[in-house]
């Protein structure tokens, strides 16, 4: 101990008593059982010894241990393990570019050490992170991106090597997954640096991608026969009669279906021009029911055919649902590994 105090270098290293981490780090167990290990490893931003944390975040998941300093996690807010936005859970290059911030923590190694140093211990402040301060169209786009609930399964164990090469004798000992991989090779191939200030990160430009390609999901359909919303992220809290309440001052609802299961609701309006009417209130100012931010597409044609008469309202909810599940395996495509 006395060799660590005349050092002045080890008296600026991190020695924390609780991580920083996100809901979906932490896992959906209330008692989690960590290990702490002082100065068990280097940062990876600025390279400071810290404090390092290790748990099991639940059952069959893999061990998480906490990656960056909680100096470097505080100053961009973000999760010590996974390094994404503690408020909306979104990569940092999507958070700042649609909050206008730009990164006060230097890239290069010469000097960011340095800089760890003389900012911790001080009261770092989270402002230059308000929503408020962000325009509209950035707002919308915070709301839609948002994850409102932890995605465990993030948290999954890794693709087992042995098993993609046909090797792995342990068959259900194994503690890795059996699966192919799947999915885009690029998002694949992060790193916490770039993840960290937000630069060239492949999650972050894959989720901008995506939000300028669905800009104009709200547009009408060409298909005149097409009068339904369909509505996702519904939690229990809301009811059919929420939605009723909300959209009928567009015009007569036909009716309203809620699958709290598969959290989606379809409001099916009597006539094309309500529906319109809704798209475009819904596309200017958003959907937001019981402060849950909602997000809205237009519904799917009916199916055409000998069955379509007999199995319609099955047949309709079977294509609404397969649009669902469209829209997770996107989502799911952002996985982040850590």
């Amino acid at each position: 101990m006395s060799n660590q105090k005349a050092d002045p270098n080890k008296q600026q290293w991190e020695d924390s008593e609780f991580p920083v981490v996100c809901e979906t780090c932490l896992g959906d167990n209330p008692y989690v059982r960590m290990t702490r290990d002082s100065y068990g490893k280097e940062c990876k931003i600025c390279s400071r010894p810290f404090t390092v944390f290790r748990w099991l975040p639940g059952t069959n998941m893999r061990y998480k241990k906490t990656e960056i300093c909680l100096t470097c996690a505080k100053l961009k807010n973000v999760c010590q393990t996974c390094v994404l936005d503690l408020q909306y859970g979104l990569p940092v290059q999507v958070r700042d570019q649609a909050l206008n911030v730009e990164s006060e923590a230097p890239n290069s190694d010469v000097n960011r050490q340095y800089f760890a140093q003389n900012i911790a211990g001080k009261d770092i402040s989270t402002s230059n992170y308000d929503p408020a301060k962000a325009s509209p169209e950035n707002r919308d786009m915070l709301r839609r991106l948002a994850r409102n609930e932890p995605y465990y399964k993030r948290n999954r164990p890794h693709i087992c090597s042995f098993f993609v090469k046909g090797e792995c004798t342990r068959g259900v000992e194994c503690p890795y997954r059996h699966e192919l991989p799947g999915g885009d090779s690029e998002l694949a191939q992060q790193n916490i640096k770039d993840r960290y200030y937000g630069n060239n990160d492949p999650v972050a430009n894959k989720m901008l991608s995506r939000v300028r390609s669905t800009g104009s999901s709200l547009n009408p359909p060409e298909d005149k026969s097409i009068a339904s919303l369909f509505v996702t992220g519904v939690d229990e809290e809301i009811t059919e009669n929420d939605f009723r309440q909300y959209f009928c001052v567009f015009g007569q609802i036909k009716s309203v279906v809620v699958v709290h299961r598969s959290k989606c609701a379809f409001i099916n309006f009597a006539t094309r021009s309500a529906a319109e009417l809704a798209a475009q209130r819904v596309g200017d100012t958003g959907l937001n029911i019981k402060n849950r931010p909602l997000r809205v597409a237009w519904g799917k044609a009916r199916p055409k055919g000998p069955k379509s008469d007999t199995n319609k309202p099955c047949e309709w909810f079977t294509l609404q649902t397969n649009q669902l599940k469209e829209e997770t395996k996107r989502a799911m495509l952002i996985e982040i590994c850590i």
